[in-house]
This record gives structure tokens, sequence and C-alpha cells, in this order.
């Protein structure tokens, strides 16, 4: 067994309930997100991610701000879903084996046009994903569009 903060993307989400909290700084927005400890359990018949969320992170937060670099989780001209991180250094998606907390937003309404790799800010409701296969932490739900 092996326990690491780290947030990372998979194709199952967990499904929770969020609540309204104070707003958090930008740093610890991203600090509270690479606190979330992961416990992968591999056995010769089984697979099984333990997640432990700071207490802040557990119950979600709604209506939360927080900036980063984005990159699409899908080609196209209309985006309806990416990844973001807070340096482009860390970015799971550019390549590097290795990489930092990345949080995956899912907007309510898509971005045309958008550069690969942008320094944007985004609202919305932030959930802790506990999905027992994946190693995603967290999710960005109905997210808008605050700064480009």
């Amino acid at each position: 067994m092996r326990t690491l903060p780290v947030s990372v993307f998979s194709a199952v989400f967990g499904a929770t309930t969020t609540m309204a909290l104070p707003a958090l700084a930008q740093t610890d927005v991203w600090a509270l997100l690479g606190d979330v400890q992961v416990d992968e359990i591999v056995t010769d018949t089984s697979y099984e991610v333990k997640k432990t969320f700071p207490k802040q992170l557990e119950d979600g937060i709604r209506a939360l701000k927080i900036t980063g670099y984005a990159m699409p989780l899908t080609p196209g001209d209309a985006i309806s879903e990416l990844i973001l991180v807070s340096d482009m250094g860390t970015c799971p998606l550019c390549g590097g084996a290795d990489h930092g907390t990345s949080l995956q937003v899912k907007l309510s309404q898509p971005l045309i046009g958008f550069e690969d790799g942008a320094r944007i800010t985004v609202q919305g409701n932030l959930s802790a994903v506990r999905d027992t296969t994946t190693w995603q932490s967290a999710v960005l739900e109905n997210a808008v569009l605050v700064d480009l």
C-alpha cells in the first residue's frame, strides 16, 4: 500500500453533495486539493483506491472560485470539460509522466475558440470523488468562466 497526496482524473465520477463555505484564497484551494490522501491497495485479485479528504472538502464547496492553466479533455471548437492545473509544468495531459494536482472542470456552457494552456478563473461546485476505482479526488461541476 502507498499513500500519496494527489488529485488526478478518470472517466468515472462519484456523486456527492455540496455545502456553502467561506471563500478560500487561490493558494488555499490548490493546497486543499493537494491534501487529499490516496491509498492504492493492489492484491492478486483486487484493486481499490481509498481516499481521505480534508474536512473542508468532505461535503463539497459551492461557488468555489479557482484560477489555473487549462487544457481541454477532448478536441474540438466547443470545450465543455477541461483539466485545470496550478502550473503548466505539472499538467497530466502535457506529456510528462510526473504530474501534480489537477482538477477536472465541467463547464455549464461550452467555451468557443479556447486556447490550450490559457490561464483562466472558473467558479463552480466542488465535489469530492469517492469512486474507489480512480485516483481522481475532486471535480468542479456547473462551472462558469469568470476571467480569461
